[in-house]
């Protein structure tokens, strides 16, 4: 009887110990493939949907460049991945900054371009020679730079966002579209400030039309043109269309015929896009991209109508980091100084 009592109670504590080690692997349960990867363990089939954002890193413009990341880091709690595209030279430069600064948090791969790709297809322009600098062209190139993504988000480095990328992120492209962009007729706010600089917002503004083969494309001159600055991008249809082999004829073209240049609308990179996606693009929300405030160093916004905004743009001469510029302020907000001192901010009394 004794030995009976003896083996009931080691089988009633061996029978407490399996439940007790059950429990605690279950409490404590940690998957196999963690390694150096960070898991929700709550949630690990929910895995947070990782956003690329592509901007360029330009020699003398890094500041832009380091603003517009921060703007956007400092405004979303989404899972972005900056893949930041420079040359050879600038790519050290900028990893320094981040490096030493307090974007250091942020997620981002350095991509390098090379410009040897567009050897051939850029026509020489001494009117504004800056809009050659090879990096303006990175956003044809957006499947060779960039893989595994549906999709991609383009941002030109002259801008500052104020709403959470996300959002951005979330515009629907239409069956079919390539790509989605702001069109130049659709913010009635913005079309006194148009109008006051003299800028233009048709095609007739970036192709010329005293060319046949202009005329041969059948779109009228009056048709609205869009800003590939801010670009939301369907990769598998880009790819699918052969995006990049169209936008390269037209600069091949370009360089053969003279089709379009910058003393036009101001965009060499803008005039192929125009082309090639005339009436197959999906629209971005209108306050996702306010842009002009580069193309006159005194025609200003109203300040109601700039907070609203998500994102803002300094396309045209008057960069923000620049003298003079306007709305300098809603930029200087997002900078960070430079660690090695180089890149300066340049203002009337410095």
């Amino acid at each position: 009887v004794v030995l009976f009592i003896s083996v009931n109670q080691i089988l009633l504590f061996l029978l407490v110990l399996t439940i007790c080690v059950i429990l605690y692997n279950k409490v404590h349960k940690v998957p196999s493939t963690l390694n150096n990867e960070t898991i929700d363990l709550e949630n690990p089939e929910e895995m947070e949907e990782e956003i690329p954002v592509v901007i360029c890193a330009a020699a003398g413009r890094m500041g832009a460049t380091v603003a517009a990341i921060s703007s956007i880091y400092s405004n979303t709690d989404a899972n972005v991945l900056f893949y930041i595209v420079g040359l050879k030279n600038t790519i050290p430069h900028i990893r320094k900054w981040i490096e030493n600064s307090k974007l250091k948090e942020i997620k981002y791969k350095t991509v390098e371009f090379n410009p040897m790709i567009l050897k051939g297809k850029i026509r020489p322009d001494a009117s504004r020679p800056e809009l050659l600098q090879p990096l303006n062209f990175v956003r044809y190139y957006l499947p060779l730079l960039i893989h595994k993504y549906e999709k991609v988000i383009y941002l030109d480095d002259d801008v500052i966002v104020q709403g959470d990328i996300q959002e951005l992120y979330n515009t629907k492209l239409a069956p079919g579209h390539a790509a989605a962009f702001s069109d130049d007729c659709d913010l009635p706010s913005t079309h006194e400030m148009v109008r006051s600089v003299g800028m233009q917002n048709t095609y007739m503004g970036y192709l010329d039309y005293r060319k046949q083969t202009i005329r041969d494309l059948g779109i009228s001159p009056s048709t609205c043109s869009f800003n590939p600055g801010v670009i939301v991008a369907n990769m598998t249809e880009w790819k699918h269309q052969r995006i990049t082999k169209q936008l390269e004829k037209w600069m091949q073209r370009n360089v053969e015929e003279n089709l379009y240049s910058s003393t036009l609308g101001g965009g060499v990179a803008t005039s192929p896009m125009l082309i090639v996606f005339h009436g197959k693009y999906s629209t971005i929300n209108p306050l996702w991209h306010v842009r002009h405030l580069g193309w006159s160093p005194d025609a200003r916004y109203s300040e109601h109508f700039l907070q609203e905004a998500k994102l803002l743009h300094w396309n045209g001469r008057y960069k923000p980091w620049d003298y003079p510029s306007v709305h300098n302020d809603l930029w200087e907000n997002w900078f960070i100084p430079d660690p090695s001192g180089k890149f300066k901010m340049i203002r009337p009394n410095s």
